[in-house]
């Protein structure tokens, strides 16, 4: 976001026969600087293919705009309606970065732990970036298509798609992380409601209706302590071009509504 700290990534909660110690996910998703550093969720063994993320079209360049959905008969607020923070996170590109080269060394499999060997030569900003949203898609050298993914758990590995803490990829305009106690794994919510930014302005209509086009799936879970009764946080998956912070879909959300399914 303009002129303030970019937001973190969600908190995720760490797979149970990788480790005790609980991780972030990929990610902003979104929250203020104030919030522990974020991490990726750690590679693990997973009965689930490795499956290469779909890019995302730049819903502003949709022919047509966005049609909320409506949450229909029966269904009802999560938690109070107009407190929720709903946050972002995404996949970096590193055709979008040009810092100056830097090497990284880690895992060249998914299951590996603090690996030393090297997995490539990546511009600094974009390895900065990673270490902040969790996972980066390769677009040059001999591991192009691939994903650089990175978790304080585990350190750096190369994967062949991003995943949420069960394993399974990230699905944009879909994927969200919340407190497991206010949404539990599976649930699917819709927001309803967009609130205002952090500037205290009403979200712009167009970025609105695009976050309440889509049906959420409650995947990702927020470390105990970390999440609330009132934030979510959720994937709108690859970064669409250079300055993409800038974009009016990375944003937060500030007294949103939410409704289940």
């Amino acid at each position: 976001m303009r002129g303030r700290a970019r937001p973190v990534p969600a908190a995720l909660l760490a797979f149970a026969a990788l480790s005790a110690v609980a991780t972030t996910g990929c990610g902003t998703g979104s929250s203020a600087s104030a919030d522990a550093p974020p991490v990726a969720i750690p590679p693990f063994a997973s009965e689930y293919p490795m499956t290469p993320v779909t890019p995302v079209p730049d819903p502003g360049r949709a022919s047509e705009p966005p049609r909320p959905l409506s949450p229909g008969p029966g269904s009802k607020p999560v938690g109070k309606p107009g407190r929720w923070r709903v946050t972002v996170y995404y996949t970096l590109v590193e055709r979008f970065h040009h810092g100056k080269p830097k090497a990284v060394r880690g895992c060249t499999e998914f299951h590996c732990e603090w690996g030393k060997k090297p997995l490539g030569s990546y511009p600094e900003d974009f390895v900065k970036a990673v270490q902040i949203e969790g996972s980066g898609r390769i677009t040059a050298g001999p591991q192009r298509g691939r994903y650089l993914n990175w978790s304080s758990s585990v350190g750096w590995w190369l994967d062949d798609t991003t995943r949420d803490s069960a394993g399974k990829p990230l699905r944009p305009w879909s994927t969200a992380a919340a407190d497991r106690d206010v949404l539990a794994r599976g649930r699917k919510f819709l927001i309803t409601d967009c609130g205002k930014n952090d500037d205290g302005r009403r979200i712009k209509a167009a970025t609105c209706a695009k976050f309440r086009s889509h049906e959420w799936t409650v995947t990702d879970v927020f470390r105990p302590g970390w999440g609330g009764d009132h934030h979510a946080d959720i994937y709108i998956g690859e970064e669409t071009g250079p300055n993409f912070t800038k974009s009016p879909l990375y944003t937060e959300l500030h007294g949103a509504t939410l409704y289940t399914r």
